[in-house]
């Protein structure tokens, strides 16, 4: 895993501990894990993680519709299900997606402390160099 990588995988732990599942980052033509929890990762091989993550990319549209129709920026969102919290957002200039999942827990969290975080180090580093390089529509795998 590159310094990079562990600087954003750590961002997600210090805020989840061992609750964090997984984290991702994707443009608009490529997707790489940055860490996926070992159990996390046998429940993915039954689910297509591509069409996971093309669905994710509808935020890049959706995040501009949100800012046209609200008062108030767009910066990220949660999305809750039987067992798990999916946190979304964007960062950059050339926006990077990043999607994290943590196991539910009895308390809440405040994913707007999360998402300063995570601007925050975006700001520091260009995360568009964890995605690998796209060729002709196939990744080279970075």
């Amino acid at each position: 895993m590159s310094d990079a990588s562990a600087r954003v995988v750590d961002v997600f732990r210090e805020f989840g501990g061992e609750s964090l599942r997984d984290v991702w980052v994707f443009d608009q033509r490529a997707n790489d894990s940055l860490y996926v929890r070992d159990d996390v990762s046998t429940a993915l091989d039954s689910v297509d993680v591509s069409r996971f993550i093309d669905n994710e990319r509808y935020g890049y549209v959706t995040r501009h519709t949100y800012e046209a129709l609200y008062y108030a920026d767009y910066s990220y969102t949660v999305r809750g299900f039987d067992s798990f919290v999916q946190f979304r957002t964007f960062v950059g200039p050339h926006p990077v997606g990043i999607l994290a999942g943590f196991d539910r827990i009895g308390e809440g969290r405040d994913f707007a402390q999360l998402d300063e975080a995570v601007q925050r180090l975006g700001d520091e580093l260009d995360l568009s160099r964890l995605l690998p390089t796209v060729v002709d529509g196939a990744s080279d795998g970075h």
